[in-house]
């Protein structure tokens, strides 16, 4: 046994290493210790396969490079807990010869394997198999057999009464079986998903702190803690949400993204996933997308009357580039989507370049970019240029690149709607230019500029109506005179009934949007010419009547739609 050949000797013979490797993972071996088979790979001299073939080779074991969990015979689990098979590497996973295969990525811990061989009560034969595979198959064993046992994703189907006894969710509560249950976690995990689908929210956020972990829900745009679990349980937590979201469960130290699938209460629910490490461990944030949610459409999401007759008039230009300008989270997607839908009819070919599609649209072609294989948005309009379109949407304008190719489309006949990360309306002319386009594409090609932001929706069932003080009143730039004429002198703002079943006690219900939209003519289209700067820009705008969001959130103040707080939350003072 120990007159065997070396691995390193091994892996040479196999043709998978040279000489000169091998003698440089010695010497980090020398200086730092670990295992020669671990250094190579981390040296990305040979992958976990070449080490998985020569190990066996080197031991007479047999081996695998993946093991099918859904085949596995779930009784061979029985005895063995989740964490423990996970930390050690092993999972029996079938039955031949009166011997229990065991999967191994490290056959030498022979301590390990005795104890899965008292567990099993009887002999056993280890099966080496790559680490990543085998680390992979133990998570989808012990995932189908905690769906076995009622805790998976089934779960997640919720009746439809609102009003049941268990709508809050003490999600606290679901923790307190101990940290040896896997059950619980799953529970916890589940009730999450539940409880903010109920609410609404649109992210979910798991953030370790030094003693505890801090939950927290994005309603309406605003996040809300709704649970605080002991740290003990953050390990837990982190790698079911793996699980069900495919990632590596061994990796902590890098960022990961992945999506999870869930069918609750009718609803097709697609969350994306993304973890980050931080200095108490790895958090996760979660975005919901409802895939059943009703498309809306321009009349629906709160444009007035004169900036909705604008946008028609817009829309079904032959040609022409339109920009919805504001910040991440602001419902630019969603506007361009109504657009879409607006114009959207049997003789147009629509096309659209996201990142990521968030809604399917009936009768429009919709390409996801992809990074990891250079499908970038320039590229994917350059290939959608040879498809005879009439409209393109770009879910976003970053780069230089993809605004000449948008300019490009537009100047062959094209319309196209995209978006930019600007603050306001007359700022996305200076970011074009700023990024290296000619000024004179710029201003013949762009005919309108939109900057948007959310406000929430007072709720209908529980607002108060009042006068409000002559300083609230100049903050958001009303005047007497238009509160008592548009207003009949008193506006509302949040209840106070923490019992509301409407808005949950938060004294909102949903978000509309408030607009500024720049429509571009001979003043507009000189000064982009002259590379004039925002301000010049937003001034002449002014002039020629654009309103700009403050002001479009104060005629909302004045409808009763939303409050003078929201809208001085989700606006900056404009200087014109």
């Amino acid at each position: 046994m120990y007159n065997r050949q070396r691995l390193g000797e091994i892996l040479m013979e196999m043709g998978k290493l040279d000489p000169g490797q091998l003698d440089r993972g010695l010497s980090v071996q020398a200086e730092k210790g670990g295992r020669i088979g671990e250094i190579l790979i981390q040296m990305e001299a040979v992958d976990e396969e070449d080490v998985t073939r020569a190990l066996a080779r080197q031991l007479d074991y047999p081996c695998e490079m993946n093991i099918d969990a859904e085949e596995l015979d779930l009784n061979l689990l029985e005895g063995l807990k989740l964490g423990w098979a996970r930390e050690h590497g092993v999972l029996p996973y079938d039955k031949r010869n009166g011997h229990v295969l065991v999967a191994t990525d490290d056959p030498l811990e022979i301590e390990v394997l005795d104890e899965v061989r008292m567990v099993a009560g009887v002999e056993i034969m280890p099966v080496v198999v790559p680490t990543t595979s085998l680390q992979s198959a133990i998570n989808e064993a012990f995932d189908r057999k905690s769906r076995q046992l009622g805790g998976g994703l089934d779960d997640l189907e919720e009746e439809e009464n609102p009003h049941a006894e268990d709508a809050s969710l003490n999600i606290n509560d679901l923790l307190d079986a101990g940290d040896d249950d896997e059950a619980p976690v799953i529970r916890f995990v589940n009730s999450l998903f539940v409880q903010s689908v109920r609410e609404r929210a649109s992210d979910i956020h798991i953030e370790p702190g030094e003693k505890e972990i801090t939950v927290r829900f994005r309603i309406d745009g605003v996040l809300k803690e709704v649970a605080n679990p002991p740290k003990r349980f953050h390990s837990s937590i982190i790698t079911r949400i793996k699980i069900m979201a495919g990632l590596n469960i061994a990796e902590k130290r890098l960022p990961q993204d992945g999506r999870i699938r869930i069918k609750m209460a009718g609803k097709d629910i697609d969350i994306r996933v993304a973890t980050a490490p931080s200095a108490h461990g790895e958090r996760i944030t979660m975005r919901l997308l409802d895939k059943s949610a009703v498309l809306l459409n321009l009349r629906d999401i709160g444009m007035a009357d004169d900036h909705l007759d604008m946008m028609l008039d817009l829309i079904f230009n032959p040609h022409g580039i339109i920009l919805v300008t504001g910040p991440t989270g602001s419902g630019k997607t969603t506007t361009l989507y109504s657009a879409l839908s607006e114009i959207n009819s049997p003789d147009k070919n629509i096309l659209t370049i996201e990142d990521p599609v968030e809604y399917q649209l009936d009768g429009i072609s919709q390409m996801q970019v992809a990074p990891k294989i250079d499908l970038d948005f320039a590229r994917g309009l350059r290939s959608y240029l040879r498809h005879d379109p009439d409209v393109i949407m770009v879910g976003e304008i970053r780069d230089v690149e993809t605004a000449e190719m948008a300019i490009q489309a537009s100047l062959t006949g094209h319309l196209v709607f995209s978006t930019l990360h600007t603050n306001d309306a007359a700022g996305a002319f200076t970011r074009l230019t700023d990024m290296g386009v000619e000024p004179f594409l710029v201003s013949s090609t762009v005919i309108c500029t939109m900057a948007q932001r959310l406000v929430r929706r007072l709720c209908p069932d529980c607002k108060i109506s009042y006068r409000p003080t002559a300083k609230e009143i100049a903050e958001v730039g009303l005047s007497d005179a238009q509160l008592d004429e548009q207003a009949g002198g008193a506006i509302f703002k949040p209840g106070e009934d923490r019992d509301c079943e409407t808005c949950l006690g938060l004294g909102y219900k949903g978000r509309m949007g408030i607009y500024e939209i720049l429509g571009i003519g001979d003043t507009i289209r000189s000064l982009v010419m002259n590379r004039a700067d925002t301000s010049e820009i937003k001034k002449a705008a002014a002039r020629q009547g654009m309103r700009n969001l403050r002001e479009d959130g104060a005629l909302k103040v004045l409808d009763g739609h939303t409050s003078i707080e929201e809208v001085l939350r989700v606006t900056q003072e404009d200087m014109v």
